[in-house]
């Protein structure tokens, strides 16, 4: 056995700890993003559309392309940059395979209505859980509410590798088992030397101030790769990369970027470090909530109801979010896990289906601070010192958003029915007054009766008016293990539970750009076009 791997027995204290943590079956991965890709391309066919956050990490945009799946942007709400489960249309539901969660910055998505929405669809709930290995809803942790759910091992723990896949059916646990070990490359003695050191460098660079160095050498080493705060998109070369999918191997230089290692055989010291690393995590969570509660209670925030969560970045709200960035950076406190532009402006139609709602996405990107909890001290003295402004309130359409194209004015007309049934009258009449206050361009007759409200638009304010209780009641007593079964059954034979209905996995697939090459059919453990079982 190499020094740069471990056996795969040597996971087995890592799947044991999270196993007691989430009450479900864990499969040991290198990292969050090959369990997101193992999910999707065990629970999705190729051609599907999932949808999604657009304030979200752009790796995961690329792992839901390379699975071969079309992302679909989400509504969010603009307090929080969690999804706006009532401002979804009903087209778009009923045209989904899947349902990714984002649990951004580590506040949960509304989960329950969620996996109500998907219930009664009949397509599985994914959770990117890589911010939220701590957060809980009702007592419950959030990862143990969908079919599978991927977490970081890397961040609130500090060990900087490795992933878990959680899943509801045990039974699943050989297949994926075996996707995953095809997936995975040989690792070496030099990585395992580099992960190492890595801690001590970083603690030497912090004690010399010789951080611009330590970015250099950084990005030499894959570890950092970004200009901006996206990586440059390279359409061309994403469009040539379409025919590719379902595989990694045509946008792993995509998906790989900041984690050159990400689908590499772990070594026996990462395994150890993480091991140790995870035994005290609730030490580390208790640090994370204390922070987290000092700058919830700043000027800065907006506190959400509830028990405060161990949140991984708290989103402070501010005017001007690169002055503060730059305020703080000359304080030595560096900013991280900025998405923005959002998903949708950042890509384009061509690669993904806009937010029928995109000016919450804005907003919440362009004027979030993210602030670690841990530092929490240091960055609150910093801002009580400075004039950093809070951001102004959201405006639907006004200087908050980003203006509207005639196609987001079209697409938007109806979810707004949606959210003022949701938010209740009250809401509805501030949302008609801040529209008044902005007039849109003059528009000729016929563009006027195309934004009237039809009888979908009606369709759709009966539904937003059903509670979100009684959505989530009609799935209490379902637990996704219970069909887990029957989805893999689906899979192998193609046919189709009479219970469910005819939407979803069985819906009409992605009609546009690339569609023709999304027609294979997933099996339980699927062949990719690189050759390895994912």
């Amino acid at each position: 056995m190499a020094l740069g791997e471990g056996r795969p027995s040597a996971y087995t204290a890592l799947e044991q700890l999270m196993r007691e943590r989430l009450g479900r079956e864990c499969l040991y991965v290198p990292s969050g993003r090959i369990a997101l890709w193992l999910a999707m391309r065990h629970w999705c066919r190729p051609g599907g559309r999932v949808l999604m956050s657009p304030v979200n990490d752009d790796v995961i945009f690329f792992v839901a392309l390379a699975a071969g799946l079309r992302p679909v942007m989400a509504p969010l709400r603009p307090e929080d940059g969690s999804i706006d489960v009532d401002a979804v249309p009903e087209s778009v539901w009923h045209g989904l395979s899947a349902v990714l969660t984002t649990n951004l910055y580590g506040n949960p998505d509304p989960v329950l209505e969620l996996r109500s929405r998907c219930h009664l669809l009949g397509i599985p709930l994914l959770e990117d859980c890589a911010h939220a290995i701590g957060t809980e809803i009702g007592g419950r942790p959030v990862g143990s509410f969908g079919d599978a759910a991927g977490f970081s091992l890397g961040k609130h723990t500090g060990a900087k590798t490795g992933g878990i896949l959680a899943v509801a059916d045990p039974a699943l646990r050989r297949p994926l088992e075996r996707a995953r070990d095809e997936l995975l490359e040989p690792g070496g003695p030099l990585s395992e030397i580099t992960y190492g050191v890595r801690p001590y460098a970083e603690a030497m660079v912090r004690g010399l101030r010789l951080a611009p160095t330590a970015r250099a050498v950084m990005r030499r080493l894959g570890m950092e790769e970004r200009e901006d705060i996206r990586m440059a998109l390279r359409p061309e070369e994403l469009r040539r990369a379409l025919p590719t999918a379902p595989s990694l191997t045509g946008f792993n230089s995509w998906v790989r970027v900041d984690m050159h290692d990400y689908r590499q055989r772990p070594g026996l010291l990462r395994l150890r470090r993480t091991e140790r690393l995870l035994a005290g995590l609730d030490t580390r969570l208790h640090a994370y909530r204390e922070g987290t509660r000092k700058l919830l209670a700043s000027r800065w925030a907006i506190p959400r109801p509830g028990p405060v969560q161990p949140l991984f970045q708290v989103p402070l709200l501010v005017e001007d979010r690169d002055a503060a960035r730059a305020l703080l950076a000359r304080h030595r406190i560096v900013t991280g896990y900025l998405y923005d532009p959002p998903l949708d402006d950042y890509a384009g139609e061509y690669f993904t289906d806009p937010s029928p709602l995109p000016q919450a996405a804005a907003y919440f990107g362009r004027h979030t601070l993210p602030c670690d909890p841990l530092k929490a001290d240091r960055i609150l003295a910093v801002l009580d010192r400075s004039d950093v402004r809070p951001a102004p309130p959201f405006r639907p359409g006004g200087p908050g958003g980003t203006p509207r194209t005639p196609l987001q004015q079209t697409r938007s007309s109806r979810t707004i029915h949606v959210q003022a049934a949701a938010y209740g009258e009250h809401r509805a009449e501030q949302v008609r007054a801040q529209q008044n206050r902005v007039q849109p361009p003059p528009r000729d007759r016929a563009q006027q009766d195309h934004e009237q409200p039809g009888p979908r638009d009606r369709e759709e304010q009966g539904l937003a008016q059903r509670s979100r209780a009684e959505l989530a009641a009609s799935v209490d007593a379902v637990d996704p293990a219970d069909r887990g079964d029957r989805i893999v059954r689906q899979r192998r034979d193609g046919s189709a539970d009479p219970a469910q209905p005819q939407t979803g996995r069985h819906a009409p697939q992605h009609s546009g750009p690339g569609a023709e090459h999304h027609t294979m059919e997933l099996r339980a453990v699927p062949s990719s076009q690189d050759g390895t079982s994912v």
